[in-house]
């Protein structure tokens, strides 16, 4: 008799949550207990936070263009020593401690994500082209937790500053990843009068962004979620990832921030 095939879900961390000691451990706590036979868990974390105050304490300005940051050959440095570096680093350490088994991965890791110039004007940053999630089926096969930093890189050797968001949705279209879970430092997508909306719908999603109620790193969740959906995740949850036991409720099923459906 055959197993059965194992759920695949990917946890995406906002850098704001992994910036506290006390929120990056409770954190790691939660998705350590959460791992269990048959559930596969991939982790994609941000650090724009973090990445904001390295460059300010280096007296170099942040610059953005519609959410995304200008990266000049100055930033990719300090996205390497940021995202690959602290950030990452701190938290395999994190959920080490909690017991787990994480191995700190990027996108240029076995090419794991490969990706192109989004625009000349924005300098290396990269949209998501294609995944190659092999390395990510032999570490989950053998009960590692990859833990991966929003970097990505091509076959020519370039370096790139991808949005987390992009990354998490294309890594999870690829892997086969039935849900993903947006963990971030907002209760949900709030509506014109900032009220949670449970459920969302792609039509319901573009009215938010056209209407400049949903900008900047919400439009870019929201974006991704349903590139996510397109490619075959079955759902998706944007929630508040500063509530104690967060994670347990989401894979329990239960409603918690909001939920992304695939229809139109």
């Amino acid at each position: 008799m055959s197993l059965a095939k194992p759920e695949r879900v990917l946890v995406k961390l906002g850098g704001t949550l992994l910036d506290e000691d006390h929120s990056r451990k409770r954190l790691a706590a939660e998705i350590t207990a959460a791992q269990r036979p048959g559930l596969e868990m991939v982790v994609v974390h941000g650090g724009g936070k973090q990445m904001t105050r390295f460059l300010a304490e280096r007296n170099v300005e942040s610059r953005f263009v519609n959410g995304l940051r200008v990266t000049t050959p100055e930033v990719v440095d300090a996205v390497l020593k940021v995202f690959a570096g602290t950030v990452n680093h701190q938290l395999v350490a994190a959920l080490v401690q909690a017991g787990s088994r994480p191995v700190g991965l990027t996108g240029i890791d076995a090419a794991l994500l490969e990706a192109e110039q989004l625009d000349p004007a924005l300098g290396a940053v990269g949209r998501p082209v294609r995944c190659n999630p092999e390395i990510l089926s032999t570490l989950v096969s053998n009960g590692f937790l990859p833990v991966v930093a929003c970097v990505a890189g091509d076959r020519k050797g370039n370096i790139y500053n991808v949005n987390a968001d992009q990354m998490a949705a294309s890594i999870a279209a690829s892997f086969g990843c039935e849900r993903v879970l947006f963990l971030t430092d907002v209760q949900g997508v709030l509506d014109a009068n900032k009220q949670i909306l449970g459920t969302l719908t792609r039509s319901q999603s573009e009215q938010l962004i056209a209407a400049g109620v949903a900008t900047g790193g919400m439009q870019a969740k929201l974006e991704s979620a349903h590139q996510a959906l397109r490619n075959g995740v079955r759902e998706v949850c944007i929630a508040p990832g500063d509530e104690p036991g967060i994670l347990a409720r989401l894979l329990e099923g239960q409603p918690s921030g909001t939920r992304l459906v695939a229809s139109p």
